[in-house]
């Protein structure tokens, strides 16, 4: 009989739908369920395989039963808590007490250690980097099974390689990071339609320097002079004045019960989607008041949309482009991706601005592009040609999103990987710490 809270052989999945079988251990006591254990995962909302098991025995202990916040300084908005500690319990508590995370992915339903693990990035990198720049501390249990703290000014290899690391390089128990002060929990928005991918590229850069955030939606599938049109959306917190009396109040959540069949979603409904999504948004400027989950997570509105793509499941292609590959490097991609049939209603542009210090941290100074590919037969032939262009113009994938990059690629468009990979084996030499995709990818 299993000890309790230890599952053998049990089905762990991503959000993508691929799936791996392993010894799942879970309690709210994380530092000792992490022993020998080869792969910490949180939540499960990585697209790919960076959260399932390398093989079917291994111990992946599960982190979101150990979710305690340990200590918070209001006068210097340092927060620590446990490594399980969900994000949306956090914006929960904080959010109508006058602080926010410094840095927030497109969904809530993250915990502390995968924020670190993934080094996520939001819709103001152009100005605040990735979470990792704000984390102050952590405590990790190394391969080995000592318990070690790291921060920017100790163990700083151990830090730079964990932060962005996708937990490769010891299991995170515990983080500390600085909150921020906002001046009111409702956020003032501005959208606008955009014609084409070329007016997209020069609204991100034009709006950058004005907005704390900004990011949006692009069609993928129009051609021609409508390539890459789209709505592009910037934010900022709304002051006392502008925001309403009551803070915003929790929205009700849709649920897909079912898998869609995997037909659903094909070029013909994907462009009806696009159309109708396009023309929703008036010709006029938009702005206004709304709430933060709508204007951060708004695919958190409906649960389980990941059914959406059918049973076999679906991966996001997210890549960024450098500034010096040339303004014109993002309508080339779109070219390529729409003659590949590379067909969806998401997709997603971004600014990113300064590399992190993580040592496989995503962004660098550039444009990042998200694109759901539903699962289909092509789905690696689609990849490595996305790859063989990002490659060629110096850009790099998402390893938090991705599950289908060959290795060659990825040592292609990562001159960071050698100093990641000299870390790792300093403090894992038997190479105990794994996952699906750190086997996939660098062959241990």
């Amino acid at each position: 009989m299993a000890e309790p809270g230890v599952r053998n052989g049990e089905k762990v999945v991503s959000w993508g739908r691929l799936a791996g079988v392993g010894q799942v251990v879970s309690s709210e006591n994380l530092e000792a369920d992490s022993q020998g254990a080869a792969l910490s995962r949180g939540l499960g909302r990585s697209y790919g395989d960076s959260s399932l098991p390398a093989r079917p025995g291994d111990k992946i202990v599960q982190t979101p039963l150990s979710d305690r916040i340990l200590a918070f300084d209001p006068v210097s908005g340092l927060l620590r808590a446990e490594a399980g500690f969900s994000l949306v319990e956090l914006n929960r508590l904080f959010l109508r007490r006058g602080w926010f995370p410094p840095v927030t992915p497109g969904t809530k339903f993250v915990t502390l250690g995968g924020m670190v693990a993934s080094d996520v990035h939001g819709k103001n990198h152009h100005r605040s980097g990735c979470f990792g720049a704000h984390v102050t501390w952590m405590k990790l249990r190394t391969a080995d099974d000592r318990i070690v703290t790291c921060s920017p000014h100790v163990n700083t290899d151990l830090f730079d390689a964990t932060v962005g690391g996708m937990g490769l390089t010891g299991h995170i128990l515990e983080v500390e990071f600085r909150m921020e002060r906002i001046p009111s929990p409702w956020i003032w928005m501005e959208s606008r339609r955009v014609p084409d991918i070329d007016a997209y590229i020069r609204g991100l850069k034009d709006a950058g320097p004005h907005w704390p955030m900004t990011m949006g939606w692009i069609d993928c599938v129009s051609r021609g002079k409508k390539l890459g049109r789209g709505i592009l959306m910037a934010g900022r917190w709304a002051t006392p004045e502008e925001a309403p009396r009551d803070p915003p109040a929790e929205k009700r959540k849709l649920r897909l019960p079912f898998d869609l069949p995997s037909f659903a979603i094909n070029p013909l409904t994907v462009r009806a989607f696009n159309e109708l999504y396009y023309r929703r948004h008036p010709r006029k400027v938009r702005t206004g008041i709304v709430h933060p989950d709508s204007f951060f997570y708004p695919l958190d509105a409906i649960h389980d949309w990941n059914r959406g793509y059918g049973r076999r499941g679906f991966t996001q292609y997210q890549c960024v482009l450098p500034d010096e590959a040339g303004l014109e490097a993002p309508r080339l991609f779109l070219e390529l991706l729409t003659r590949l049939g590379g067909a969806s209603p998401l997709c997603v542009i971004k600014d990113c601005g300064a590399e992190g210090r993580g040592l496989l941290s995503f962004p660098l100074p550039g444009t990042s592009i998200a694109v759901d590919l539903p699962i289909r037969d092509n789905t690696q032939a689609v990849v490595d040609a996305l790859n063989a262009f990002v490659i060629d113009k110096g850009g790099r994938i998402y390893l938090t999103k991705d599950g289908f990059t060959r290795p060659e690629h990825f040592r292609a468009m990562e001159p960071r990987l050698p100093a990641f990979e000299a870390v790792r084996k300093a403090w894992d030499p038997e190479g105990r710490l794994k996952s699906a995709q750190s086997v996939r990818m660098f062959g241990a």
